[in-house]
């Protein structure tokens, strides 16, 4: 049975006291969750430890951001795989439209970062999204297809039962456009099929795909009704507790 979760992205927000405040918010809040919906929150690296003692004992998972693409070594500025469970990270987001617009991140580097990932014991939440440009032309589904093919088709169906993958339509990020719930469901049904076409029907359907555009407590419920979407990759909202257990709620 598909597993739903709603996950935090953080990204460069929140000083260390205030990530632990909002971690401890987000756990006292999490006990009203009915037990289908998985919690994860990705705090910046420098609160990772301090965030995985405030969720001791609770439902809710810690993810980093990110990590390198190498084991270790002389990489100034990394965070190595071993590193993130060593501090108690279960998840890394992978090939965020951030990293991949503004560091460069390409798709033969993410299969390198999902490999180590998953070596290490990770489970991890790799995006695949247009941006508007892409969109504007109808090259929506040619990108996501691409995407998603360049990195998982470089795996196995078991490999599979420990990544999620989160679209994110890049021109509805932090810009306030969402995009419709069907047109969410279009491109979640065209990556389960992509899903499909390698590893087969009960691996696709296995799968847990997450919407990652501006979802909010006011739309998650009518995104969150289609049949192929399966929770939420949370930015700006996951930032206040009240609305972040308010999108989980939506299930």
């Amino acid at each position: 049975m598909r597993k739903y979760i709603v996950a935090g992205n953080w990204k460069m927000n929140t000083t260390v006291p205030e990530g632990v405040e909002l971690a401890k918010a987000v756990v006292a809040a999490a006990k009203e969750l009915p037990a289908n919906v998985e919690l994860v929150v990705a705090p910046p690296f420098t609160h990772l430890y301090p965030v995985a003692e405030a969720l001791k004992g609770s439902k809710v998972k810690l993810s980093a951001q990110n990590c390198a693409d190498h084991e270790k070594g002389a990489y100034t500025g990394e965070v190595a795989v071993n590193m993130l469970t060593s501090v108690g990270c279960e998840y890394t987001i992978l090939g965020h439209s951030e990293r991949r617009q503004y560091y460069g991140e390409t798709d033969e580097k993410l299969v390198v970062k999902t490999k180590l990932a998953l070596e290490a014991g990770l489970k991890v939440i790799l995006c695949v999204g247009e941006n508007l440009d892409e969109r504007e032309a109808g090259k929506h589904f040619d990108v996501v297809t691409a995407q998603t093919k360049a990195v998982l088709y470089n795996f196995t169906a078991e490999d599979l039962k420990k990544v999620v993958i989160a679209y994110e339509p890049v021109w509805a990020i932090g810009t306030g456009k969402t995009a419709t719930a069907a047109q969410a469901e279009e491109i979640h049904a065209c990556i389960r099929s992509v899903i499909a076409e390698k590893f087969g029907l009960e691996a696709a359907d296995d799968m847990t795909i997450l919407y990652g555009g501006s979802c909010k407590p006011s739309n998650a419920k009518e995104l969150f009704a289609e049949k192929d979407i399966d929770g939420g990759l949370i930015g700006g909202a996951a930032l206040k507790a009240e609305d972040f257990l308010g999108i989980a709620k939506s299930f």
